[in-house]
């Protein structure tokens, strides 16, 4: 019975504290999953990440969460294939997509977690939102077109994050944000710039965050 307490009044703290301060209290991976059969059934919601190998997913997770190593980068980059489940203050899940895009990654796996991924982002009821990611150095390629496409296609909200903002001088960004937000046909006032060295962003990942859980 103290237990049941004990969690409850812990979770009743940790969505207050992600609300006024948005703090990370309590991070666990729960699963990394390679078929649906796997996902979590809590019914909690979820907010995916999707971004082309070595993006910086992991780091971008790592900023948000205040842990240093806490999602790994691969040292091969293509090679994690599986959804890993982020539990967030035991309110939500961050869930982190195999990146795409990676030509030494062979067919038969490139298929297989296609229909995993397919499946999730079709049919996944308590799916709230897809951080996509995109680096901020270059043009999005197009395997990221696609990807935007088909998320806004399925009518599947999504806020994309521009990563690795401190590589580019600042008298880069205008052509670089202008860059990005025509070739995907998105406002350039929908692009969040990002860097997880200067936490530069972070905040208005967070607002994002509050707005997309309902949780102002």
């Amino acid at each position: 019975m103290y237990s049941t307490t004990y969690l409850l009044i812990f979770k009743i703290f940790a969505i207050i504290i992600l609300v006024i301060c948005v703090k990370i209290l309590d991070v666990k991976l729960v699963i990394s999953a390679v078929r649906q059969s796997q996902f979590p059934e809590d019914n909690k919601n979820e907010l995916l990440l999707v971004g082309r190998s070595n993006v910086g997913k992991s780091s971008f997770i790592n900023a948000l969460i205040n842990r240093k190593n806490f999602a790994r980068t691969s040292a091969k980059p293509g090679k994690t294939q599986t959804l890993n489940f982020y539990l967030i203050n035991d309110f939500f899940y961050l869930v982190d997509a195999p990146g795409y895009g990676f030509a030494s990654v062979n067919k038969q796996l490139k298929e297989k977690f296609g229909l995993i991924m397919e499946s999730y982002l079709e049919e996944r009821k308590n799916l709230k939102m897809v951080f996509m990611l995109v680096d901020f150095r270059h043009k999005p390629t197009e395997d990221d077109i696609l990807m935007y496409n088909y998320l806004k296609h399925y009518n599947i909200p999504v806020t994309l994050i521009c990563t690795k903002v401190d590589k580019v001088s600042r008298n880069q960004h205008e052509k670089q944000i202008s860059l990005i937000s025509k070739t995907l046909d998105i406002n350039k006032e929908d692009l969040i710039l990002f860097s997880s060295v200067t936490k530069m962003g972070k905040q208005e990942v967070y607002n994002k965050l509050i707005e997309v859980l309902d949780i102002n």
